[in-house]
């Protein structure tokens, strides 16, 4: 059966996939972007406002606007925590926050700043339902997430709400599995952790942030290319732990550039400048059968 996350089926595939903006907020915003080229709606609330009802409200407008040209029901939409993950007690004293958004129906999550194994323990945990028990007591213990959410989430995934409870698990840790949950290893500190940390079961990609890399390495405004050299040996060390821990590694494409980074190893285009033509330069190259 095709997943309800189309990013998690084409990562399952072995295709790269690539993300876009999503274009605003509310149930507008949310059907418009039902028709969008990505693979994935990028939904930004590291910096913007964390507004739970905006956020219903387009997922909403994605089902309305719906399904995809792929025939799903929606995009895959992924959610910028908008918290930093300095330790294992921060994430779970901040774990309302992972609650709240999965049960507006998201299909992923992305922790920022994620500086230890403990605090990717803690949100792997976070995401899952207790009888959800694969991995448990081989690197994670059993999952904290409560129930209360889950008929909303399950409406906008197109679910019965107990199919929605057996399949609201990461992925691949669960091969059933339909959430991404993601890292952003982007500061010093997350940097030296960051072989321990991709380790951690449950987890499927990573960024290594160049942005907030740069600064953390004394480059303010280096967030594109090129890099100086301490920035190029952060990138290639993230790229390095993903590929040893087979965790999908994200980065910028570009038109062109898209077919060396999948080469490399990039699974994951994140979208820049050209960020449509970049996808479609690297669809082409990788025989990419499903439709966009």
């Amino acid at each position: 059966m095709p997943k309800v996350n189309r990013a998690a089926q084409l990562l399952a595939e072995g295709q790269p996939i690539y993300n876009g903006p999503s274009g605003g907020r509310g149930y507008e915003a949310g059907k418009k972007a039902a028709g969008t080229w990505a693979d994935y709606v990028n939904y930004d609330m590291e910096h913007g406002a964390f507004n739970v009802t905006e956020l219903r409200e387009f997922m909403r407008g994605l089902v309305d606007g719906g399904p995809t040209s792929s025939g799903h029901r929606t995009p895959a939409v992924m959610v910028t925590l908008p918290m930093d993950a300095i330790d294992e007690d921060v994430v779970r004293a901040n774990s309302w926050v992972i609650k709240q958004l999965l049960a507006s129906g998201v299909h992923g999550l992305l922790l920022c700043h994620a500086e230890s194994p403990g605090a990717a323990r803690a949100f792997v945990e976070s995401c899952r339902y207790p009888f959800n028990t694969i991995g448990v007591g081989t690197g994670l213990q059993v999952g904290r997430r409560g129930g209360g959410g889950q008929a909303h989430a399950a409406a906008i995934w197109g679910l019965e709400t107990r199919d929605y409870l057996d399949l609201a698990d990461p992925w691949p840790l669960n091969p059933r599995g339909e959430l991404l949950l993601g890292l952003k290893i982007e500061n010093v500190r997350a940097l030296s952790n960051v072989e321990a940390t991709l380790a951690v079961p449950g987890i499927a990609f990573a960024e290594w942030g160049p942005g907030d890399m740069g600064m953390s390495l004394g480059f303010p405004d280096n967030h594109d290319e090129p890099y100086p050299p301490p920035m190029q040996d952060a990138r290639a060390r993230v790229l390095a732990a993903c590929k040893r821990n087979n965790v999908a590694f994200l980065s910028t494409t570009r038109p062109d550039d898209v077919v060396e980074r999948i080469k490399e190893g990039v699974t994951m285009g994140a979208s820049a400048v050209g960020g449509r033509e970049a996808a479609e330069i690297g669809r082409k190259f990788t025989g990419r059968t499903m439709p966009w």
